[in-house]
């Protein structure tokens, strides 16, 4: 966060940072970026119906509750 700070500036400084071993990915291997900002804003997530792998997800979702 402080790098990010320091080397762009503070309204880019992210407010949570996650790792993950996998991205929430479409049959054809697209990242769902829709995904990652709904998890991100707790909101909910909508039409996952090209979701390939829901581990992903549920992982994501695990650890933002976590911080919560």
């Amino acid at each position: 966060k402080v790098h990010v700070a320091e080397r762009i500036g503070k309204f880019a400084r992210p407010k949570l940072i996650l790792f993950a071993d996998a991205l929430p990915k479409t049959r054809s291997g697209k990242i769902m970026r829709r995904l990652l900002r709904d998890i991100a804003e707790g909101r909910e997530l909508g039409d996952t119906t090209t979701l390939q792998d829901s581990a992903a997800v549920i992982d994501l979702q695990q650890q933002v509750a976590a911080q919560s």
